[in-house]
């Protein structure tokens, strides 16, 4: 069994693949296109005059998405940054950068839709939702541990408490900026460069470069330094 989920992966990864790349060019249209109705799902008329065939149809997707989700967290618990960057970026089809980092446990939802930067440091057990929205990192970032990056939500108004457009927009985290842990960033947020989060915050609206931010909702509390030369070397800690 534990061998068999491997070799799976391995078969079923041209799917994976050509799967995750529909899903990359789906997410550059413009999300209220004609094409789309108000669910945000793609129109269909010959699926939708064929109702077994769309229930076929909506079942293997149901399916791939499950074991795709599923996998994704196996993959996170592999003990080697270097299998797992492989698989991230081969067939999660997540962009990294040179020496970007992925630390154990990290959740990735939608890796065709999340960037990493150089020298980007992903903490453990942070969640990326990158699906409904897309993450752009910038470069030399730091996610602290069990950060949480929300690219959309249920609009708590609507009838059928859907994920409306109204409720979905990418976050996009500005150069050298440093999200501490437990840090909450919500939908359709930037983070400017070298900005500051402190540790259990949630941010709601954009921030200002070099802004120091803490506390639920995030407020401006104090100014960081302008003049930030380091730059991340990819050095991790192996295992991890």
């Amino acid at each position: 069994m534990l061998i068999g989920k491997w070799v799976l992966l391995l078969l079923l990864s041209p799917l994976i693949i050509a799967f995750n790349k529909k899903n990359r060019a789906e997410a550059c249209k413009i999300e209220n296109s004609d094409k789309r109705n108000v669910s945000g799902q793609i129109n269909d008329d010959k699926v939708k005059n064929n109702s077994i065939f769309r229930i076929i149809k909506s079942n293997i997707r149901r399916y791939l998405e499950g074991y795709m989700r599923y996998m994704q967290f196996q993959v996170a618990y592999i003990p080697s940054h270097h299998i797992r960057n492989f698989i991230y970026k081969t067939i999660y089809l997540v962009e990294m950068e040179k020496d970007a980092i992925i630390y154990f446990g990290a959740e990735i939802r939608g890796g065709f839709n999340l960037s990493l930067g150089k020298g980007c440091i992903v903490g453990d057990k942070a969640v990326l939702d990158a699906r409904r929205g897309g993450i752009e990192i910038g470069d030399n970032v730091q996610l602290g541990s069990f950060v949480k990056l929300w690219t959309g939500s249920h609009d708590h108004d609507d009838p059928y408490f859907r994920s409306m457009p109204n409720k979905r927009g990418p976050i996009k985290i500005g150069n050298r900026a440093w999200l501490g842990p437990n840090v909450t960033v919500l939908h359709s947020v930037t983070i400017g460069e070298g900005a500051v989060i402190a540790a259990g915050s949630v941010v709601t609206k954009d921030v200002e470069p070099f802004a120091i931010m803490g506390g639920i909702p995030a407020k401006k509390i104090g100014e960081r330094s302008h003049n930030l030369l380091y730059n991340f070397k990819g050095n991790y800690i192996p295992f991890y």
